[in-house]
């Protein structure tokens, strides 16, 4: 189905104001607990909502599908309104004959109907025979509300029943100190029968898992604007809360959180509409997100909110309520965890769904993967393969192979030799070198400055060098006193005139230094000691690391790489060795960290992407005291759980993209995507521990190393990603200050 049926994105944002609009005035805050026990109330908001067009979702993809239901589901939600619109969806997504049912009656706002789905995901003891309807189940919401009950029973088949007819009974049955739900007894009710596909049940859960989705979703994003606008104005030991450094990065987590289950559950609706072959996976990687994000999410709320969150004359709670009753339904994420886990672990395996990168990234993708199927493969990669993952990091062959392409320069301006692929290409690209371990290539940050900073000479003189993978760059920035404060850094350059012509002297010291072995270095340093603010006196030099006056002293990491003190005594630079203007270096230094952030987040993800799958072909085929290693309940839960993480991290990898080719920086989705990244790299290490036991944790050279040591050697190397380019401690800071808008 073509995208360009769909309503579009400003249709979209259309409905949720109307929507939004119409429950603030008929479903006001104050008044929704109250008129949710009312089955007259619900039944008028179901009514107005139908005459917004909201009860023919599902009916016409033009007119809105599973994205604009789950749009919807979001505003209930917030709101906190009953209304059967999932009933209704769903009844409209299964396309049945409308003859001698309520579904004209349903759409014009004139039928309340309600699909009566077990919300526990137990089979339900319903029997139809003789044209009757017996049985009961559980958990049914708005059913005091019910002009109508839908019902789906053996065959597979729904039958329509009236709320009224003889044998119907409702049992009230509270919850979550709530009053919602009932349990429905039938005793040979008339019906009407209407067939289903055998595949329908399915979909109708995995529609119904999406919107219940979509609905805790909003409920626990209104909460969390709540607690923000709290943390703003509460005060305690005389400053808004929200300025302790605990409450913002307790509730920069719970953006993390939200943004991941949003982004996963838009994707999700998205596929389901385009009828993607595995939106099936896509739906029960968001409801898996949304039993373990939501919750943890709605309890740090609550924490936030202190005493004030446990007033029932607080919105908080009720939230807090809607929440837990949603994403526990169908099984919760436990059931969706299974489903992700046998669909890597049963049959043949499976690896992660590739994105439509669109025209343009798909082809690329394909290209690029048989340009690697040609140039690192065979000999060359075996080769590669056997080196101490300290010496696997760049091979000269393969950059220059790879400079020769052109591809080493795809963002970069035409004018620069560069291709201006699209962000989406340029995952196509790093999915792709990822997919078969291919050694890093290039210096994209570096280069980036150089052609916004650097002079013509610069530019023409370094640029070339880079395209061809002949220049390999380091960044001296951190100091032994100035790491995540990198306004403190003390490395001093002097301007100088004598004998041996104009210059900068430089003197001083870097520390952690990755790429030290490398043709460049792009340094930072002091030209003015006495700027006030201190950031204001920084400037960048290109440095060539052959020049004399560094001494390196290098260290061994814990995962097995290495880093060195490059000390920097009397170094002599030409004066056109500045990149940028003098005591310009911060605008460049940091619009160069929040590019790498992005790259890094993406880059982090798709490395543990790939670790997950090479994890989960081993799983396939191992043995734990004596039975297959993928029967274990708990390993197939942990790699559930992982396959949901992954995902959200590839949907913030793909939103920070989207952004840059709508031409947006974004600053704090690349530190939301990079603070995930990093700990989900760290999470992954630690799973898989827990999955394997100890033969996990032999490295390299060790016989009987599980793929020669990768597992532990990846733990051992996420630490690194939590503390490099930025601490997560920072860009928590960052999120919270900059992006829900905390005091300092």
């Amino acid at each position: 189905m073509n995208e360009r049926t769909f309503p579009s994105d400003e249709e979209r944002g259309l409905l949720r104001d109307a929507v939004r609009r119409l429950l603030e005035r008929h479903w006001p805050v104050d008044q929704a607990v109250e008129l949710s026990r009312s089955g007259p109330a619900v039944r008028t908001q179901w009514k107005l909502l139908a005459e917004q067009g909201v009860a023919a979702l599902g009916t016409d993809p033009s007119e809105g599908g599973m994205r604009e239901i789950v749009l919807v589901m979001e505003e209930l939600g917030r709101a906190a309104s009953p209304a059967p619109v999932l009933s209704a969806a769903l009844l409209n997504l299964l396309r049945l004959e409308e003859r001698d049912t309520p579904l004209a009656a349903m759409r014009a706002g004139d039928a309340c109907v309600v699909l009566a789905m077990d919300g526990a995901d137990a089979a339900p003891a319903l029997t139809w025979a003789g044209n009757r309807l017996s049985g009961e189940i559980a958990y049914v919401e708005a059913a005091h509300a019910a002009t109508h009950f839908a019902l789906l029973v053996p065959g597979p088949a729904v039958v329509f029943v009236q709320a009224t007819a003889e044998g119907v009974h409702l049992d009230a049955t509270p919850a979550m100190g709530t009053e919602g739900l009932h349990r429905l007894r039938l005793d040979g009710v008339a019906g009407v029968h209407r067939p289903l596909p055998a595949g329908a049940p399915r979909d109708l859960a995995a529609w119904s898992r999406l919107g219940l989705s979509g609905r805790a979703w909003g409920a626990a994003q209104r909460a969390f604007a709540l607690v923000v606008d709290y943390a703003k104005i509460r005060r305690q030991f005389g400053q808004a809360i929200g300025s302790f450094q605990a409450i913002q990065h307790k509730l920069a987590n719970v953006h993390i959180a939200l943004q991941g289950l949003q982004l996963c559950n838009t994707n999700a609706a998205l596929q389901c509409d385009l009828g993607t072959p595995q939106w099936h996976w896509f739906s029960a990687a968001a409801w898996a997100l949304a039993g373990s994000n939501l919750r943890l999410a709605m309890l740090e709320i609550q924490h936030t909110f202190g005493a004030i969150g446990y007033s029932e004359e607080h919105e908080a709670p009720r939230h807090f309520k809607q929440v837990h009753l949603d994403v526990l339904r169908h099984g919760g994420g436990r059931r969706a965890r299974e489903e992700l886990a046998a669909f890597f672990l049963d049959g043949e395996g499976g690896t992660l769904p590739e994105y439509d990168l669109g025209e343009a990234g798909n082809a690329f993708r394909h290209e690029v993967r048989a340009w690697l199927a040609e140039n690192w493969a065979g000999h060359q990669r075996e080769a590669h393969e056997k080196l101490s993952f300290k010496k696997r990091e760049y091979n000269k062959e393969f950059a220059q192979a790879l400079g020769r392409t052109g591809w080493v320069g795809l963002s970069w301006p035409r004018r620069f030799g560069g291709q201006e692929r699209s962000a989406l290409e340029q995952i196509a690209f790093v999915e792709e070198v990822e997919r078969v371990d291919a050694p890093r290539v290039g210096a994209p940050v570096q280069a980036a400055i150089l052609q916004v900073y650097g002079t013509p000479e610069q530019q023409q003189r370094l640029l070339p060098e880079i395209l061809r993978g002949e220049a390999i760059y380091g960044m001296g920035y951190s100091e032994p006193d100035a790491g995540s404060d990198l306004a403190s850094m003390r490395t001093r350059a002097e301007r100088v005139h004598d004998e041996k012509g104009d210059g900068w002297l430089i003197n001083g010291q870097k520390i952690w230094t990755t790429t030290y072995w490398g043709d460049y270095m792009l340094l930072a340093a002091r030209t003015d000691p006495d700027a006030k603010p201190r950031h204001a006196g920084l400037s960048l030099f290109i440095v060539p690391m052959d020049t004399p006056g560094i001494t390196i002293k290098t260290s061994t990491t814990m995962y097995g790489g290495s880093f060195a003190n490059v000390f920097y005594d009397n170094l002599r630079l030409p004066a056109d060795a500045i990149v940028g203007e003098v005591n310009g270096g911060w605008k460049a230094l940091t619009g160069a960290l929040a590019t790498e952030r992005g790259l890094i987040g993406g880059g982090i993800v798709m490395k543990v992407a790939r670790a997950f799958e090479l994890l989960c072909a081993h799983v396939r085929t191992a043995e734990a005291h004596g039975r297959p290693l993928r029967d274990d309940a708990l390993v197939r839960d942990r790699i559930g759980d992982l396959a949901a993480q992954i995902e959200a991290g590839r949907q913030m990898m793909m939103h920070c993209a989207s952004q840059v080719d709508g031409g947006e920086t974004p600053l704090q989705d690349a530190a939301v995507s990079k603070v995930y990244s990093g700990e989900l790299m760290e999470r992954f290490g630690e799973a898989a521990l827990d999955i394997l036991g100890m033969v996990a944790t032999l490295g390299e050279g060790s016989p009987g190393a599980i793929l020669r040591g990768r597992i532990e050697q990846n733990l051992r190397h996420a630490l690194m990603w939590a503390i490099s380019i930025g601490t997560n401690e920072i860009q928590r800071s960052l999120i919270a200050q900059r992006g829900l808008g905390l005091p300092r």
